[in-house]
C-alpha cells in the first residue's frame, strides 16, 4: 500500500476538481450565482482590484443582494473567458 501526502492546499483543490468533473458526468446544473473568491479562481484573478474592474466596466454581471455581498453570474463568467479565447494556429 502507498500512502500518498498532500498539502492542504492542493487537497482542496482536488476535491474541488472531482466535485467539478462529478457534476458534468451527471449533469448536475451549475451555480448560477458563485461567490467572489469561486469567480476569482475561475478568473485566476489574484486581486480584488481586478475583479473589480471587470464588475465596473460590465464585462461580467453580478448581484448586490446585501451591503457586502456580491454574487457574480457564473454564465458571464464563462463568456466572457470565452470571448478573450485565442485560437490556435
Amino acid at each position: 500500500m502507498e500512502v500518498i501526502c498532500l498539502h492542504d492546499e492542493a487537497f482542496y483543490e482536488l476535491v474541488e476538481q472531482v466535485v467539478e468533473r462529478m457534476k458534468e458526468k451527471h449533469k448536475l446544473p451549475k451555480e448560477k450565482w458563485v461567490s467572489q473568491e469561486r469567480a476569482m479562481e475561475i478568473l485566476n484573478v489574484k486581486s480584488r482590484t481586478t475583479i473589480q474592474k471587470l464588475r465596473d466596466t460590465g464585462a461580467i454581471s453580478y448581484s448586490q443582494p446585501q451591503k457586502k455581498i456580491i454574487l457574480y453570474d457564473y454564465d458571464s463568467i464563462m463568456s466572457y473567458l470565452e470571448t478573450h479565447r485565442k485560437s490556435t494556429f
